[in-house]
């Protein structure tokens, strides 16, 4: 597909209907934490030239979701003023991403997770090259999928495991060795469904 138009396509996307997600989708028996929720954002960065997603894969030392696929991203430092700009100094600090060649879109709903946070996804287009370089205290490796197979709702499955004593349903979305399951699933089968 041209770059101009998927650039619209993705800006279409952002303006269709459908509201926020959360972890708690599959599971409306669990109780949805109350309280704060902690701001924080992810960057859902597609390449204009592949037409590919940039995921990460968290270091296995990581206390928290050691191993898991997940968007650059991360909480909402005092420092930014905005989540676009929490994404945006996230995904520098994680992967060597500059500002200057992210095209930043718009924000999707937000995405509440079992551990207390408010994620919102901020969607946008990778414009220009750049020297990957993992923060290796945080990411084991960077790699890209193609936005074709992120966007089929065929490629979804609903899969299950225990957590906190009870099974918890969740999306995931496996390709090749890479095994995209929870939040991040979730957060792209709703950009999918906007996509449809």
């Amino acid at each position: 597909m041209p770059v101009p138009d998927l650039r619209q396509k993705l800006i279409d996307a952002l303006a269709s209907t459908g509201g926020a997600s959360s972890d708690f989708d599959l599971n409306p028996d669990m109780k949805i934490p109350q309280g704060n929720l902690t701001p924080a954002a992810v960057l859902i960065g597609v390449r204009a030239e592949t037409q590919t997603v940039i995921l990460t894969k968290r270091a296995a030392r990581l206390k928290h979701h050691p191993g898991q696929i997940a968007f650059p991203g991360g909480k909402q430092d005092e420092t930014d003023a905005t989540l676009v700009d929490a994404a945006l100094r996230e995904a520098h600090e994680e992967i060597g991403l500059p500002s200057h060649v992210v095209d930043v879109l718009g924000e999707l709903p937000p995405h509440q997770t079992v551990t207390g946070y408010q994620v919102t996804p901020v969607l946008a287009m990778i414009t220009g090259d750049y020297d990957v370089v993992a923060e290796i205290g945080e990411v084991s490796e960077v790699f890209e999928v193609p936005l074709k197979h992120l966007l089929d709702q065929n490629m979804y499955g609903i899969e299950g495991r225990l957590w906190q004593g009870r099974k918890r349903l969740y999306y995931a979305v496996p390709h090749g060795p890479y095994y995209i399951w929870g939040a991040t699933a979730r957060i792209l089968r709703g950009l999918a469904a906007r996509m449809a």
